[in-house]
């Protein structure tokens, strides 16, 4: 025997170690995708006798199994004719903007937005800012909750270095507030 023969058998014996774990668990798999197959036909079996004994005990049927299944993707064109014409007309999705008028919209607090309000007397954008300022204890004392419309300063928030340096600060006065 030679040298080069003893080699590629010491390897092949190491890479079958190596791999028989690996084998267990691909069997296992397979054993176990068997036995959903198994229970799956059995299912589709007992389908048509559950339709009919489950309403005599009170078992209500999924909407999915009563319409029939559905492939996957957009639904048929007759049911999404419906729903096209008003997103072609070029209709926005989503919640609608508060009116600032006599049904009580407002306007945004922040001086210069001219945004409708959603929350506190803030637009979405100026209601995100406020709620960063105070996670970060930084919420000026101007900056109040429902404020009257355009009566608030806007702030420039410091970015990258200036912004760790007040973040650190602000940090420092809460833990020492």
């Amino acid at each position: 025997m030679s040298v080069d023969k003893a080699f590629r058998d010491m390897i092949r014996n190491e890479i079958e170690v190596q791999l028989k774990p690996l084998r267990d668990v691909v069997a296992r798999l397979e054993e176990g995708t068997a036995d959903l197959d198994a229970l799956r036909n059995v299912a589709e079996r007992l389908a048509p006798l559950a339709e009919v004994v489950g309403p005599l005990f009170g078992a209500q049927l999924p909407a999915a199994a009563k319409a029939g299944r559905r492939g996957p993707g957009r639904p048929a064109a007759a049911r999404s004719s419906v729903t096209a014409a008003p997103a072609a007309a070029g209709k926005r999705r989503g919640r609608k903007p508060a009116a600032a008028g006599a049904d009580g919209g407002r306007a945004c607090a922040i001086i210069g937005c001219g945004k409708p309000s959603r929350t506190k007397g803030y637009c979405a954008a100026h209601y995100q800012k406020l709620r960063m300022l105070e996670k970060t204890n930084r919420r000026p004392s101007a900056w109040k909750d429902y404020a009257d419309p355009d009566s608030v300063e806007d702030i420039k928030l410091p970015r990258g270095r200036a912004a760790s340096k007040a973040l650190a600060a602000a940090a420092q006065a809460g833990h020492a507030g």
